[in-house]
């Protein structure tokens, strides 16, 4: 590859940087629309170097796609050496197409979407900052470096949560989104320091040769190092029992839960198994918990969906719950499939939730199923786009997700002892997805009941990006096809050994999922068009499953009676209790006694000089006397 361009890869990084601070700093100074646009071509230029890269690395061939390209050292300490380099292969290079793309169309749509608001500018720093971040963790080719854009993402995170600061809910989402990623940062953090013991090095290269020769296959480091790993994947990528932070990040603007859901911060979890795939394959016990914690986490989510009636929160359920399909892909090895499904979650992911804010701008920022209905009509580009989003997320035949998804469940399928529980359980998962997509579409877009407001379609500069997404959720999925397989075989110099299913495999497991995928659209155009008040009797019926699923299991609640309270009590114990009594009662009794005695001693300080040389006349004498008993 070109040196140039190879060097070229650092602006990847760096134009979303400068962005970031131009933008921060002299965005007092700008229109609206112009730093908005300055942001959003800081983005789009990473992109057109992304696309450059991509062209120069398929000319070279499979197996010389590789460049570890090292700037300058970073943390030289003794013998710890951590260098600033980025690691340019097939895998890094796919993610970083992915995210700039993405994240580019949602920055034009946000411009649309935010230009009443007040702190633009502070928007679009943020936006960069969050861009940048997860550009570094992708190039990086050290743990260390990971870390820096693992963290940056978890930042920039809480700063955009809670943008809308003034907002308790928005600032307590924020806070909660920080304080759970903290959580799995800690097992994360331990893994890297693991890997440092064991290895000598943090570097991607040293690690992963030197892995098969220093940690047998299924030795208790390599378990461990995978875990703790996994732990920060866990939190980061919303999985259980960490995922409860991403429902209440809709706090955020709609634009910042596109980017986070599609582009950024959860994909991350899912890119870190897939680049460490050469330690997970090592430890058959971490495969089997992260393809475990994977479906269970997809199935989970896919039941709260059902019924929730906030289109954002659903689609929240809905991306923890296509993450879980991630990581049952990289759990049963099929880490070619999973980055897939990866890159078309972002396309229609990233394209419903800027749905989802284009009816919110339609209907004065509702986003109560209960009070929208009938917008077919007034929000034509919207619906369309919408229901390609919603067809792809199902699996329908053609669009991207059908592709993606299907290839994931084909090769849990194939997998030894335990993979047709996980393949059954993802088909039951794929049908609730397409039940409570379609629900929401169908009460959102049909039906007479309009409200007293009178809905119009969004500003082009935020219907393009909603066509520019739906026509990647459809046209996305033909890298993937069962017969070239392009993305697999772009993919395949990274993920040596990974095994290439028959098609009679992936014929049946596709039809069967098909079937259940086109059921749980049916069911929902039964329930909500053909007989509406089926929906109501059936809640009846079930009033018990019902509330535990409205109620998201009362796993909120649990928490809050095991460690919030307890936390708090505690919290409160040391600050009144422990602090004032013991901590501040030490300090405060030493100062009484200094007080106390400083007040004795001063007598002998009486300022007549006969008083000090007396003083000094005794103790020559006591001195004296006491030299001469040594003496004799």
């Amino acid at each position: 590859m070109n040196s140039t361009l190879l060097n070229s890869v650092l602006f990847v990084v760096l134009f979303p940087v400068f962005g970031s601070l131009f933008v921060g700093i002299a965005g007092k100074w700008l229109k609206k629309p112009l730093a908005g646009i300055i942001a959003s071509c800081s983005v789009g230029l990473s992109f057109v170097i992304s696309v450059f890269t991509f062209f120069s690395l398929i000319k070279l061939p499979p197996d010389l796609r590789f460049f570890d390209k090292v700037f300058f050292q970073w943390v030289p300490v003794g013998h710890f050496l951590v260098n600033f380099g980025f690691y340019v292969d097939p895998l890094s290079l796919l993610m970083i197409m992915v995210v700039s793309s993405v994240s580019f169309v949602i920055h034009l749509y946000s411009i649309g979407y935010m230009k009443d608001e007040e702190h633009f500018s502070r928007y679009f720093s943020y936006l960069n900052l969050f861009v940048a971040s997860m550009l570094l963790l992708v190039l990086a080719d050290n743990f260390l470096l990971l870390f820096m854009g693992w963290e940056g993402v978890g930042l920039c995170s809480y700063l955009l949560i809670g943008f809308w600061f003034h907002k308790k809910s928005a600032a307590d989402a924020g806070r909660k989104a920080f304080i759970i990623n903290r959580i799995g940062d800690f097992g994360f953090l331990l893994g890297i320091l693991l890997i440092y013991h064991t290895f000598k090095s943090l570097n991607y290269n040293v690690v992963f040769s030197n892995a098969p020769l220093i940690l047998s296959h299924g030795s208790g480091i390599a378990t461990a190092i995978t875990l703790l790993l996994f732990m920060g994947a866990v939190g980061k990528s919303a999985q259980l029992p960490l995922y409860v932070w991403l429902p209440d990040a809709m706090e955020g603007p709609t634009p910042v839960s596109a980017l986070i859901h599609a582009a950024t911060m959860v994909t991350a979890g899912v890119y870190m198994v897939a680049r460490t795939h050469v330690l997970y394959q090592l430890s058959p016990v971490s495969m089997g918990v992260v393809a475990f914690v994977g479906i269970i986490t997809a199935f989970y989510s896919a039941s709260i969906g059902m019924v929730q009636f906030d289109i954002k929160r659903i689609l929240a359920y809905s991306t923890i719950s296509q993450l879980g399909y991630m990581f049952l892909g990289v759990g049963v090895a099929a880490y070619s499939a999973g980055i897939f499904h990866l890159m078309s979650h972002a396309f229609f992911k990233a394209l419903l939730f800027l749905c989802a804010g284009s009816i919110m701008h339609a209907s004065a920022g509702e986003t109560d199923l209960r009070k929208l209905s009938g917008l077919r009509k007034y929000l034509p580009v919207t619906f369309w786009t919408m229901v390609i989003g919603a067809l792809s997320l199902s699996g329908f035949p053609g669009t991207a997700g059908f592709f993606s998804k299907d290839d994931i469940l084909a090769h849990a399928y194939v997998t030894p002892y335990y993979g047709k529980f996980l393949w059954g359980l993802g088909i039951i998962t794929a049908a609730l997805t397409s039940f409570y997509i379609f629900r929401m579409i169908f009460i959102v877009f049909w039906g007479d009941k309009q409200k007293e407001s009178h809905p119009h379609e969004s500003p082009k500069i935020m219907t393009f990006p909603l066509i520019i997404l739906a026509l990647l959720a459809i046209i996305g999925g033909y890298v993937g096809l069962p017969e070239s397989n392009l993305i697999h075989r772009f993919l395949s110099p990274v993920f040596l050994g990974t095994a290439v299913l028959s098609s009679n495999v992936e014929l049946k497991t596709i039809m069967v999922s098909l079937v259940f995928s086109l059921g749980g659209i049916a069911t929902a155009w039964y329930f909500y068009l053909v007989n509406p008040s089926l929906p109501e009797s059936m809640k009846k019926k079930a009033a018990g499953l019902y509330k535990l699923l409205l109620n998201k299991y009362f796993v909120d609640e649990i928490y809050e009676r095991i460690f919030v309270l307890p936390g708090r009590k505690l919290s409160s114990f040391f600050a009144d209790v422990f602090d004032a009594k013991y901590i501040d009662g030490a300090v405060n009794e030493t100062g009484k006694w200094i007080k106390t005695n400083s007040e004795q001693w001063r007598k002998i300080h009486t300022g007549y000089l006969r008083n000090y040389a007396l003083i000094i006349l005794i103790g020559g004498i006591l001195l004296l006397g006491f030299l001469m008993t040594k003496i004799h």
